[in-house]
């Protein structure tokens, strides 16, 4: 299944597989690319639902260190939290738990397709646990959306 997100990006999500992908999320300057996702502020206004805020408590984007953010919409509150395995220029890999199950981790791989003149193309990959595919509130809900 590849629904749309509010933004165009097609996520897909074959439902044998805990497999999530969306491959081609973002054409930006490279450099500008990879701040995207360890920079705070702009990792804040570019992850979660165009429909709700996010509010971060906890960035620290170095190998080894960690994550912690909300998805918040009126009293509704969701928070997840991970650990940063590998930050590069090119590449960011990380684990992601929706604290609503929190025996269900995804592994996260985002990578930085160099196009040649300057840009890079976001692509994502998310492996989930059997327990984090089932639960309403992890991406794998995304594949109903």
């Amino acid at each position: 299944m590849s629904p749309s997100t509010g933004t165009g990006v097609r996520i897909t999500a074959d439902p044998k597989l805990p497999v999530i992908t969306a491959p081609g999320t973002a054409t930006r300057r490279r450099r500008s690319s990879s701040a995207r996702t360890s920079t705070r502020t702009l990792y804040a206004r570019w992850v979660g639902p165009a429909h709700m805020t996010t509010d971060i408590d906890h960035w620290d984007a170095r190998s080894g260190d960690s994550w912690t953010f909300s998805n918040l919409r009126g009293g509704e509150r969701h928070s997840f939290r991970g650990c940063f395995h590998e930050v590069r220029p090119d590449r960011l890999v990380q684990t992601f738990t929706y604290l609503g199950d929190p025996d269900g981790v995804a592994l996260e791989t985002l990578t930085f397709e160099d196009l040649g003149d300057g840009r890079s193309r976001l692509h994502t990959r998310m492996l989930e646990t059997a327990s984090r595919a089932s639960t309403p509130g992890s991406p794998a809900a995304w594949r109903a959306a």
